[in-house]
């Protein structure tokens, strides 16, 4: 697989990723919660300054900026890592996980960069609700809630200090535990409860992907196996040499 097929799927990732991340934040009231597939497929707009999935290393700016920095670092090392497993002639099945890790890291990347920078807030607002339907949503909640673009530098953070948009919600089953269940006997419940992005689902996807296929996916590159059992010419074969 080409290095350029493989930096395709990063560019297409973070379209997308970035495409619905600007749709949400310019159209959203923090905390609204749209049914898209019934109840069990929703966008339910939040902001979070930590990893994947809402997960925070810590609550102080020194964390928030470590954090950013850190992905700022495992980019870079991820293009330069990309290129060589394409160089080393890995399959297409790992380079295809490379890039959607890599594409991953690097759009919540974006948003921890430039958010801050460009937008305004999108503190968590009484206005929010639950709406039926995305036309319902957007007839019918307060705009001045809604973020908005700002000039560069005059948003509601600094460099590396931007939150990052999440939205994806998959509660596929809510229901009240029994009261019999140890410590969370009678608590509500739901599967699947994190809201993400598509830059955490190409993460997600990437990394299971490479552990339970590992076998199948992840094998000696190419240029190697090629020199491997190459018949070596012994006897008479090296006399008549």
């Amino acid at each position: 697989m080409k290095y350029r097929n493989a930096i395709l799927i990063v560019l297409l990732v973070i379209i997308a990723d970035q495409f619905l991340k600007f749709f949400i934040k310019t159209h959203f009231v923090n905390g609204d919660d749209v049914k898209i597939a019934g109840s069990w497929f929703r966008l339910h707009f939040i902001e979070n300054e930590g990893m994947a999935y809402g997960m925070k290393l810590s609550e102080s700016v020194a964390g928030k900026i470590l954090l950013s920095s850190f992905r700022l670092i495992a980019v870079v090392f991820g293009f330069y890592l990309l290129q060589r497993l394409v160089k080393r002639g890995y399959g297409k099945g790992v380079i295809i996980c490379g890039s959607l890790i890599l594409a991953g890291a690097l759009g919540n990347l974006l948003d921890s960069i430039f958010y801050g920078l460009i937008f305004t807030d999108s503190p968590y607002s009484c206005f929010s609700g639950n709406y039926e339907s995305m036309h319902n949503m957007l007839q019918n909640h307060n705009q001045m809630g809604v973020a908005h673009l700002t000039k560069f530098g005059q948003g509601y953070g600094k460099f590396l200090q931007g939150k990052v948009v999440d939205m994806l919600y998959f509660p596929l089953l809510e229901t009240r535990l029994p009261g019999w269940i140890p410590f969370m006997g009678g608590k509500n419940f739901v599967f699947f409860e994190p809201v993400f992005n598509i830059a955490d689902a190409a993460i997600s996807v990437g990394v299971l992907t490479l552990v339970f296929f590992q076998k199948r996916l992840i094998h000696k590159p190419m240029a190697a196996t090629a020199t491997i059992d190459k018949p070596v010419a012994t006897g008479p074969e090296v006399a008549e040499q």
